[in-house]
C-alpha cells in the first residue's frame, strides 16, 4: 500500500509518496536517533502518535501506518530511551479514534506485551483504562453513536486481553491485580462506574472467566458493600423502638401493583428521597441492576451454580460481616430466586450452619437474622422447606433450654434469644400456611410451648413488637402458646435492649423490602410483603366463635394466606397441598379438602409492596 500524506516536517519531507516498507525504515531510524542523542526525528514520530484531535483522513492514515510500523519495530524500543513514545502510545484512548486506528493500536499493544515481560503490566493497564470512556464522551453514551463506539471499543479490548492471555500465560494474574487496583471509587461518576463494572462482568463470563471470574465477582460485591455502608440511614431515620417493627412497613402506598408494575411510584419516590440523601443509593441501585442482569444471563447459560459458589463465599466474608447491610444482600436473594432448589437451599444451609457453629455471638445473631428474614420473605420457598428450618431452629432452642437451669440473662444467652426471635418472626409470616399441614402443626406445637415457658423467658426479652404480633397470630390460628402472658401494650424493655446490644442486632432483618427503585422490580415478584400476610388474618381477628377441628383447618387454609400465584410459588404451594391432601385422607375428610382447595379458591391477584424501615 502506498501512502500519500503530509508528514509535517517528518524527515524533512512534504507531499511525498512512501511505501510501508520505507516508513518502517524511517520509524526505526527515528528510534535509533533517540539512542544516538539526535531527538529530532524521534520527537516528530512521537508528535504523530500524540496528535489525536481533529485528524483529517490523511493524518488518520499516517497514524495507522506509523502504529503498524511500530508493531514491526518493538524489538528496537528501549523502555528508558523511548519512555515518552511508549507513554504516548499507552495513553491513547480508543474512544477517540475510528476502527482503523483501534485495530492498529491493538496490534501494537499485543506486540509490546509479547515482546518483553516488562511491557505486560503497562499494556494491561492501558487496556483496563479503556474500560471507561473519557469524561467528554459520557453525555453521548446513551445515543446511537455512543453505543456503537462503546461496542467497538469494548469488543477490541476484550479480544486483545484474550490474545495476550493466550500468549502470556501469567498475564491473567496480573490483570486481576490491575483491575482491582484501578476500580473506580464510590464517588466516581455513575456512568464511569457502570462502564467499568460492565467490563468486569464481561470478563467473568468471557473466555478467560475461569481464570479471573471469581476475582471480578468478589471485587464487585466489595464495591456494593462500600456504597451500601455510605448510605446514611442514621442521619435520616430515627428508629422509634416503641413502634412495632411490622408497623414500620408502610402499608398505604397509593395505587395497586399489577403484573410487577406499581402505579403509586410518585408516593414511593417521595418516600425514598427521605432516605437516599446522597448519590450513593442511585449508584448502588444501578450496579445491582447490572449484577441482577448478569446473574440472569448466567442462569440462561447454565453457569449460575458456578457463579453462586463465589457469591456465597463473598457473602460470608463481606456482606454477613457488614453492620446492618441495607441492600447489597439482595444479590443473594435474587440469585436464590433464580434457582431455589440449588442456590436457595445452599444459602439457607450455609447461614444456618454459621448460626450453629460460629464462635462469635454477633456473627451468629446476624446469621440467624438472615435466615429468618430469608425464610419469611422468599416467596419461592416451599412451605415444607420453610417448616423444615423452623423446626430445626425450634429443636436447637429446645436443646438449649434443656441444658439451662438459670433464668433471664440477655447478655449470656443472646444467641438463644436471637434464635427464638427469628423463629417467631418467620412464624408471623408463615404461620397460617405451615399450620395448615397437620404433620407440621404437630411438630411445631411439640417444642414451642416448652421453649416459651422456659425460665429463660424469651417472650420477655425478644423484641416486643414481634412477640405481640406472634401471640396475636397464634391466637387467630389456635396455636398453643402461653395463655397467661399479656402482650398488650408492650414497650421496649431494658431486657430487649440488652439482648440486642449497642448495635441493636435484634432489630436487624436484612431482607426487609428493597427500597431501591430499579432493583426492586427484580425482587418484587418473588417477595412476601407484610401487607399480604396481615390482610389474611385481619378478617379472622374479630371472630371469637368456637370452631370445630375441621373449622380450624379451614380457617388456616382457605386460600387467604401469602401464597401469591406465580410459577415458582404455585409449584411449591401445590406440593404442599398434595401433602396436605394425603394427611387429610387419613382423617377421612378428603371431600371437604377438595371443596376448600377447588376452583372456588380465591388467590390474591395484586401485590402491594410496602417498604420496611430497617
Amino acid at each position: 500500500m502506498e501512502l500519500h500524506a503530509e508528514l509535517a516536517g517528518y524527515a524533512e519531507m512534504e507531499n511525498v509518496e512512501i511505501t510501508d516498507t520505507e516508513l518502517l525504515y524511517h520509524v526505526r531510524e527515528a528510534l535509533k536517533s533517540a539512542l544516538q542523542g539526535d531527538p529530532d526525528k524521534y520527537e516528530q514520530l512521537r508528535g504523530v502518535i500524540h496528535h489525536n484531535k481533529g485528524l483529517v483522513p490523511e493524518e488518520v492514515a499516517l497514524l495507522v501506518t506509523c502504529l503498524k510500523a511500530l508493531s514491526g519495530s518493538v524489538s528496537c524500543l528501549d523502555i528508558v530511551h523511548h519512555r515518552t513514545l511508549i507513554s504516548s502510545i499507552l495513553q491513547m484512548s480508543m474512544w477517540n479514534y475510528g476502527t482503523d486506528v483501534m485495530d492498529a493500536l491493538m496490534e501494537l499493544v499485543i506486540s509490546l506485551a509479547t515482546s518483553s515481560g516488562k511491557y505486560v503490566d503497562l499494556c494491561l493497564e492501558m487496556l483496563v483504562s479503556n474500560f471507561m470512556p473519557p469524561n467528554s464522551f459520557i453525555s453521548s453514551l446513551n445515543q446511537p453513536r455512543g453505543i456503537l463506539r462503546k461496542d467497538q471499543v469494548i469488543d477490541r479490548v476484550h479480544s486483545t486481553l484474550i490474545d495476550i492471555a493466550e500468549l502470556v500465560p501469567l498475564s491473567p494474574l496480573r490483570l486481576e491485580r490491575i483491575i482491582k487496583e484501578r476500580m473506580p471509587l464510590i464517588f466516581t461518576k455513575e456512568p464511569l462506574i457502570l462502564a467499568y463494572v460492565e467490563n468486569m462482568l464481561k470478563l467473568e463470563s468471557g473466555a478467560i472467566g475461569y481464570l479471573v471470574g471469581r476475582t471480578m465477582l468478589v471485587a464487585i460485591m466489595d464495591r456494593l458493600i462500600d456504597l451500601d455502608v455510605d448510605i446514611a440511614w442514621d442521619d435520616i431515620l430515627q428508629e422509634d423502638f416503641t413502634k412495632g417493627i411490622f408497623d414500620m412497613e408502610l402499608e398505604d402506598l397509593e395505587g395497586p401493583v399489577d403484573d410487577g408494575q406499581q402505579d403509586g411510584d410518585e408516593h414511593r419516590i417521595s418516600w425514598m428521597e427521605r432516605f437516599n440523601g446522597n448519590l450513593y443509593a442511585q449508584k448502588l441501585d444501578s450496579l445491582m441492576v447490572l449484577t441482577f442482569e448478569h446473574l440472569n444471563f448466567c442462569k440462561e447459560s447454565g453457569r449460575l451454580s458456578q457463579v453462586f459458589d463465589t457469591l456465597l463465599q463473598s457473602f460470608q466474608q463481606t456482606v454477613l460481616m457488614a453492620y446492618k447491610s441495607k441492600f447489597a444482600q439482595f444479590v443473594m436473594f435474587y440469585a436464590c430466586s433464580l434457582d431455589p432448589e440449588n442456590c436457595g437451599r445452599r444459602f439457607s444451609d450455609t447461614i444456618f450452619h454459621i448460626f450453629k457453629t460460629s464462635r462469635y455471638p454477633e456473627w451468629r445473631m446476624s446469621a440467624v437474622a438472615y435466615l429468618a428474614s430469608y425464610l419469611a420473605r422468599a416467596k419461592f420457598l416451599s412451605i415444607s422447606s420453610v417448616a423444615e428450618y423452623v423446626e430445626s431452629l425450634m429443636e436447637w432452642c429446645s436443646t438449649y433450654c434443656s441444658n439451662q437451669s438459670g433464668g433471664i440473662n440477655p447478655k449470656a444467652h443472646k444467641e438463644f434469644y436471637a434464635a427464638c426471635q427469628a423463629m417467631m418472626y418467620v412464624l408471623c409470616f408463615r404461620m397460617r400456611s405451615m399450620l395448615a399441614i397437620p404433620r407440621i402443626r404437630s411438630r411445631i406445637s411439640k417444642h414451642l410451648e416448652d421453649i416459651l415457658r422456659h425460665p429463660l423467658s424469651p417472650l420477655v426479652v425478644c423484641l416486643p413488637s414481634i412477640v405481640e404480633e406472634f401471640l396475636r397470630l397464634a391466637k387467630v390460628t389456635h396455636l398453643d402458646v402461653p395463655d397467661n402472658f399479656d402482650s398488650s401494650g408492650l414497650l421496649e424493655s431494658e431486657l430487649s435492649v440488652t439482648f440486642g446490644g449497642r448495635e441493636r442486632l435484634d432489630m436487624f432483618f436484612p431482607f426487609d423490602p428493597c427500597l431501591l427503585m430499579r432493583s426492586d422490580r427484580f425482587i418484587r415478584p418473588n417477595f412476601v410483603y407484610w401487607s399480604m400476610v396481615r390482610n389474611s388474618y385481619d378478617n379472622d381477628e374479630d371472630d371469637d366463635e368456637a370452631t370445630s377441628d375441621e373449622d380450624d383447618i379451614e380457617i388456616c387454609t382457605a386460600g387467604k394466606g401469602m401464597n401469591i400465584a406465580n410459577d415458582g410459588a404455585a409449584r411449591s404451594y401445590d406440593q404442599d397441598l398434595d401433602e396436605f391432601d394425603n394427611e387429610m385422607s387419613k382423617m377421612s375428610i378428603t371431600p371437604k379438602v377438595t371443596q376448600w382447595f377447588g376452583g372456588d379458591m380465591q388467590m390474591p391477584s395484586r401485590i402491594r409492596p410496602c417498604p420496611d424501615s430497617l
